[in-house]
């Protein structure tokens, strides 16, 4: 009985230990970690290992498993915290870490080192899933410290370059481990999903930009060596032709969310993106004529005004901002758009005088 007794205090010490996981992964997100040097995320990192360390030695325990969930589904902030949260714990701290601004510099180069340091001899086989992510944020995240100057290509910022980068090469490693793109799609939306809008939306873009940037310099380069376009070439173009229909794909599926992708990205980016794809240029010439709909002409004022807040998402000025991009694009892009919009001028009347039609007035301006 003293033996029985004293297993299960010490277990009522590990359920008590395990209540404290959703509080450390709460901090982890806040701005308390302002007050962290190495030692305090060292000591951090060492609970989470230690709750990996617990996910190992009970997995194999159906009851006592059973029992470590139970105690942190009570958790209120973490109410989908369960078991296979405790295998997954160093990673998941990892990565609220590396999202928190507010970890000062001292912590986050602990942190980063603690992430790519690569997996010692007898771990097993190299990391994947969560493990993976981790240590490729990490990388991300290292390529923007001040002092390593990345190769910069044209547009986005180095490190939403570097995010889009490894989000292109984890999702053709998903398409060679799933075999099909149903499964690319699964992995893809459920990454997204879990990235702020507004960064999802600029990653996805610049994942766009760079499959274009990409395969022309690939292009180039094979003919400089043989003047022709290599076999290898048309492989690489086939597989990125999947990779941007399965970004396409998640983008335009959904009006709502494509609307808020226009609203939230620069305009000659967007140009950039609707030039090298047609379907995203169809749909944003659908959306602008969707929103330049909305607008009325105020004779007093001499000026087109938004007639239904919620619905025109643009005033005049952006408007035309945007239309005058897409005609500064490509050739072929600025006759679809000069088209769109002569099309639009006749349908509404085919009006030569100001304040009549606003894809009279666009025409004229652009």
């Amino acid at each position: 009985r003293s033996n029985l007794q004293r297993q299960g205090w010490a277990m009522e010490v590990v359920l008590g230990q395990v209540e404290q996981l959703p509080a450390l992964l709460a901090v982890s997100q806040s701005a308390l970690v302002r007050d962290w040097d190495s030692l305090t995320l060292d000591r951090a990192l060492e609970w989470a290992r230690y709750f990996q360390h617990l996910y190992d030695r009970f997995r194999a325990r159906p009851q006592l498993r059973e029992a470590l969930g139970r105690r942190l589904r009570r958790a209120h902030p973490y109410p989908l915290l369960g078991f296979p949260t405790l295998g997954r714990c160093p990673q998941l701290l990892g990565l609220a870490l590396l999202e928190n601004r507010a970890l000062p510099p001292a912590a986050c180069g602990r942190l980063l080192r603690s992430l790519l340091q690569p997996p010692s001899a007898g771990t097993g086989p190299e990391p994947r899933g969560l493990a993976l992510l981790a240590r490729r944020k990490a990388a991300a995240c290292l390529l923007a410290l001040p002092g390593r100057p990345p190769r910069r290509l044209p547009g986005p910022e180095a490190q939403l370059q570097a995010e889009a980068q490894l989000l292109l090469s984890r999702l053709r490693e998903e398409g060679q481990q799933a075999g099909e793109a149903a499964g690319q799609r699964r992995w893809l939306c459920g990454v997204l999903e879990q990235l702020p809008q507004p960064r999802a939306f600029q990653v996805v873009a610049a994942a766009l930009a760079l499959l274009k940037q990409g395969s022309g310099a690939e292009q180039a380069g094979d003919r400089d060596r043989d003047g022709s376009i290599l076999g290898g070439y048309q492989a690489s173009a086939a597989e990125d032709g999947c990779t941007a229909g399965l970004l396409l794909s998640w983008l335009l599926g959904n009006q709502e969310r494509f609307s808020a992708f226009c609203l939230c990205l620069p305009c000659s980016l967007l140009a950039f993106l609707a030039g090298h794809y047609s379907q995203l240029s169809r749909s944003y010439l659908d959306l602008l004529t969707s929103w330049g709909s909305h607008l009325l002409y105020d004779p007093l004022q001499g000026l087109w005004v938004k007639s239904c807040l919620d619905k025109a998402a643009l005033s005049w000025e952006e408007l035309r901002e945007r239309f005058s991009c897409l005609c500064q694009g490509s050739a072929l892009l600025k006759e679809q758009t000069q088209a769109a919009l002569k099309l639009l001028k006749t349908k509404d009347g085919n009006f030569q005088v100001c304040g009549l039609s606003v894809w009279t007035d666009l025409l004229m301006e652009v």
